[in-house]
């Protein structure tokens, strides 16, 4: 079984810091409307939770230079 690490701060009210072993991210927005992450990796996605069993999200990944 591999060891895992994942630690996640609340900032501010809406917005958490998410690190795990190999990057980072930046969460913001709540329950209720969308939710954008930034991640270290480059990859920027927006979620949001619809009524009843559905939820949306898009996902974009950006190059690393």
């Amino acid at each position: 079984m591999p060891i895992t690490f994942r630690k996640s701060f609340r900032i501010l009210p809406g917005v958490r810091l998410n690190i795990n072993r190999h990057s980072w991210s930046l969460t913001m927005g709540g329950r209720n409307g969308p939710r954008h992450t930034f991640s270290s990796t480059g990859r920027r996605t927006t979620s949001m939770d619809l009524p009843g069993p559905f939820g949306w999200r898009g996902t974009t990944r950006t190059r690393r230079r």
